[in-house]
């Protein structure tokens, strides 16, 4: 009995092979048949926006990336310097750099990492100790919501 098992899941796994590979074969026939328009045939929006939120759905599934958004938006005083001080850079690619910096375990690494996400390099406006001070309000802010 455990022998009809072992050989049904056998089978299961190279038929999967089998269709995962005839799948395979026929995209590579496309691609040399219609070149690169062979994507029209597998990407149903090719002149969307695709690829830049490629892996957005999983990001935006991330519960401490959402707490740190909605920081980042509300009226509190440390989020609202933080947007001055961003001007037109993008908060949801803060918010992203942010949930990856909290991973950081030592701790000056972690305050160097968000003072450099913070730098602005077209416009050095804010010397040092205010950059510093300002990712330090922004780290002791995420370490109270987190």
């Amino acid at each position: 009995m455990g022998n009809q098992r072992e050989t049904h899941s056998y089978e299961n796994k190279i038929d999967k092979f089998a269709e995962a590979l005839e799948t395979a074969r026929q995209m590579q026939q496309n691609w040399l048949t219609y070149g690169l328009d062979f994507v029209n045939f597998y990407v149903e929006d090719v002149d969307g926006d695709w690829l830049e939120t490629w892996g957005n759905d999983e990001i935006l599934g991330n519960s401490q990336l959402d707490v740190i958004k909605e920081f980042l938006v509300s009226d509190d005083y440390v989020a609202v310097r933080i947007r001055e001080h961003l001007g037109e850079r993008s908060l949801f690619d803060l918010a992203v750099n942010l949930e990856e910096c909290c991973r950081i375990t030592e701790v000056n690494d972690r305050l160097s990492t968000v003072k450099n996400l913070l730098a602005d390099e077209e416009n050095s406006v804010n010397n040092d100790i205010d950059l510093l001070n300002l990712a330090d309000s922004l780290l002791a802010k995420l370490t109270e919501i987190l």
